[in-house]
């Protein structure tokens, strides 16, 4: 069974940094590209960043310049750097293999003043 696993989430203030990470067990994790996405409250899922297999990365507008993802083949980590965050950053973050097949119990982000 494929076991998604993430963590680093928290409270923060805005402008701080934080640093997510996520560990995929039971998966040969090196085949696929990985995406984190988030869900604020009351609103849908929202795709965030994305990392293929070579490690070229992707970002939405929103966080381009303030996030990095990065991977781990050999540890099959990916991890999310946060800089700058803001308010709007909140929500649960969710580390999801490229074909959305699955999902872990995400990681919450708070950003409060």
């Amino acid at each position: 069974e494929v076991q998604i696993v993430e963590s680093g989430g928290g409270l923060v203030q805005p402008g701080d940094s934080l640093r997510l990470s996520c560990r995929v067990s039971e998966l040969n994790f090196g085949s696929y590209g990985m995406n984190w996405v988030r869900q604020a409250p009351g609103k849908g899922p929202e795709w965030v960043s994305y990392v293929t297999t070579g490690g070229i990365t992707y970002y939405t507008d929103s966080v381009k310049g303030r996030f990095t993802i990065s991977r781990d083949n050999a540890q099959n980590t990916v991890s999310l750097q946060m800089n700058n965050v803001k308010p709007e950053d909140a929500a649960v973050y969710y580390c999801v293999p490229r074909t959305y097949r699955y999902w872990g119990q995400g990681t919450q982000v708070t950003v409060s003043s």
